[in-house]
């Protein structure tokens, strides 16, 4: 009679669940040095053109930028590119872990702002692209009213679940509402990617009205999608899911940064330099 000798179980190489959140925090890294370019872009350029009073200058970037005798229209359009600063500027302080768990404090009250201004933003936003004349075709009106209507609806659901003490929902609505918030810049980093893959041609972009255009201005709707899937992910067992999400987001990271680049290249800089 021979005894039975209990072997110990290989452990994993790879730890799904650590994967996982690491390729989340590479994710989040990449977009935070876009949206850092993104906000010293608009320091360099909004904040300069105002200060020295040449809102020529921003005409020439933006369609229906400043149009005369349209008092709301252009108080609208201000308030919106200047504070777009300060709402890219304060978005992912509130995803960074240290920041949020040592300064807790702080952490509410940039929240607070960050609400209030996309709130205000998005309102302003909304109403600014009904009162002038459109520009595009009407799926990309249909688009961006959406991320407008999202900010809202994700903004208040996120200060709803955080009243409540749900944290874990709390987290999640922030999560969204984050990436509808930087509409704005995805659809930017959509044309910078485009550019890159198509070399410059860009074919299908034609005055915010081709196929190609309507595709680039729901890059925040792919973000969005991508990151349902890595909540979802996070919220099941299944490690080949954990490791298939994982390699999703360090994906993204990469294309996130490629577009960046890219937009640099070819809005940004370019802009600075005139």
């Amino acid at each position: 009679m021979t005894d039975s000798v209990a072997l110990p179980r290989s452990r994993a190489l790879i730890d799904p669940r650590k994967a996982l959140s690491f390729a989340g925090a590479v994710w989040f890294t990449a977009a935070a040095i876009g949206q850092l370019a993104f906000v010293l872009y608009i320091a360099a350029f909004y904040y300069v053109s105002t200060f020295q009073g040449d809102f020529e200058r921003m005409d020439g970037r933006v369609i229906h930028g400043f149009i005369s005798g349209d008092v709301l229209g252009n108080a609208l359009f201000l308030s919106h590119v200047l504070l777009a600063f300060w709402i890219t500027a304060s978005g992912p302080l509130q995803f960074i872990p240290q920041v949020r768990n040592r300064f807790r404090t702080f952490h509410r009250w940039n929240g607070r702002f960050y609400l209030t201004v996309a709130l205000f933003t998005s309102s302003g936003a909304l109403i600014l692209t009904y009162l002038r004349p459109h520009v595009g075709s009407p799926a990309l009106l249909a688009v961006n009213t959406a991320d407008g209507v999202l900010i809202i609806a994700f903004g208040c659901l996120a200060l709803r679940a955080a009243l409540m003490r749900r944290f874990d929902d709390h987290r999640r609505w922030a999560l969204r509402m984050f990436v509808v918030v930087s509409g704005v810049w995805f659809f930017r980093l959509g044309y910078g990617f485009y550019f890159f893959i198509t070399a410059g041609k860009m074919p299908g972009s034609h005055n915010l009205a081709g196929p190609a255009d309507i595709a680039v201005a729901s890059t925040w709707v792919v973000a969005l999608a991508g990151l349902e899937v890595y909540l979802f992910a996070q919220r099941r067992s299944s490690s080949t899911l954990k490791l298939a999400a994982a390699a999703m987001a360090i994906a993204a990271a990469g294309i996130v940064l490629v577009s960046s680049y890219s937009a640099a290249q070819m809005f940004w800089l370019p802009t600075l330099a005139s």
